[in-house]
């Protein structure tokens, strides 16, 4: 419908005369603009708004972090080892060879994606991982920050290695890499940076060592952040470097997605640059997997490397809520 044209009301002078202008429609008094101290003063008290809101946020953000690097690790069974799965699902620990190990400063290492890291320090292999490993599982139960306790036999004993006079040497230098290892991992919204082991004494008459852990690495576990390593399976491919960071990778993995052979080359920080003989190292590893594990494996003609396994039962109960979500 139309609407009726506005008509003005009639006045004592007539019926189409405009009334006169109430005070309160005169130009002459509409507030005025403010003066430039008036806006200063409103422009301050602007930024001193933002600022006490952005401090508030930092100070929330700040008491978080706080709050998670206060937890304790968690606590894993006896047999297996609770480990980041940062520190598996990357080439931080390498499935390299002994010998001479290239010095990297701040390098990106190779990670799956999600994950990043930045690594200094000389290169750790699969047996620094097993005394990384350890260290941990120590630290367990008194909280990542407190001080563990234990002699070069026993720890020895527990990666299962020798204990004679070689080894106890190489321990020495395992701890020393460790000790002077600089990690920067990131993976969703918490970040680590730091040593992989704070620091630590011995007594060389005795072999009692005295190492502390540093305790914002708890933030790398988060509740979805870490997986628990079978050891007796672990201990099953000792010496064999690629085999045991197969068995690592893949046991963060409740159902394991097909990957390249050159992807899997990369994670595993491998040495061998030539592809077709990784491809050959790899079949061979693979096979000492699946003997240790249970697990079976192929290679289709993509190149993607397949892994069946039985997910454990933590990783299982992750799978039923998973699917429950989907649903």
């Amino acid at each position: 419908m139309a609407r009726r044209p506005q008509t003005l009301p009639e006045s004592p002078s007539g019926p189409n005369t405009a009334p006169e202008q109430s005070p309160a429609h005169d130009p002459s008094m509409a507030p005025s603009e403010p003066t430039g101290r008036a806006k200063e003063s409103m422009l301050g008290t602007l930024a001193r708004l933002e600022a006490l809101s952005a401090e508030r946020t930092k100070k929330r953000r700040s008491e978080e972090t706080a709050k998670i690097l206060q937890l304790p690790l968690p606590i894993w069974p006896d047999q297996v080892r609770g480990v980041p799965n940062v520190a598996l699902r990357s080439a931080l620990f390498g499935a390299i060879k002994r010998g001479p190990r290239r010095y990297m400063d701040r390098e990106i290492v190779t990670s799956l994606d999600g994950y990043e890291v930045r690594y200094t320090g000389p290169r750790l292999d699969q047996a620094d991982l097993d005394v990384w490993e350890q260290c941990l599982h120590l630290a367990r139960q008194g909280g990542v920050g407190c001080r563990i306790h234990f002699t070069a036999h026993s720890f020895l004993k527990n990666i299962h290695r020798s204990t004679g006079g070689k080894d106890v040497e190489w321990l020495k230098s395992a701890f020393s890499r460790l000790a002077s290892a600089v990690i920067e991992a990131k993976h969703g919204k918490f970040a680590y940076f730091g040593p992989m082991i704070q620091h630590g004494g011995r007594d060389d008459e005795t072999g009692e060592y005295c190492i502390e852990m540093n305790p914002a690495i708890v933030a790398l576990y988060g509740p979805d952040g870490w997986s628990q390593i079978d050891w007796q399976q672990r201990q099953q491919l000792k010496r064999q470097p690629l085999a045991q960071w197969l068995h690592g990778f893949y046991s963060t993995h409740a159902q394991p997605f097909p990957l390249k052979v050159k992807t899997l080359h990369q994670l595993s920080g491998s040495e061998n640059g030539a592809l077709f003989d990784f491809r050959r190292q790899l079949r061979l590893a693979l096979d000492k997997v699946s003997e240790a594990t249970g697990w079976t494996w192929r290679i289709d003609e993509n190149d993607l490397v397949h892994i069946v396994k039985t997910p454990t039962p933590s990783q299982a109960k992750h799978l039923a809520r998973r699917s429950k979500k989907k649903d």
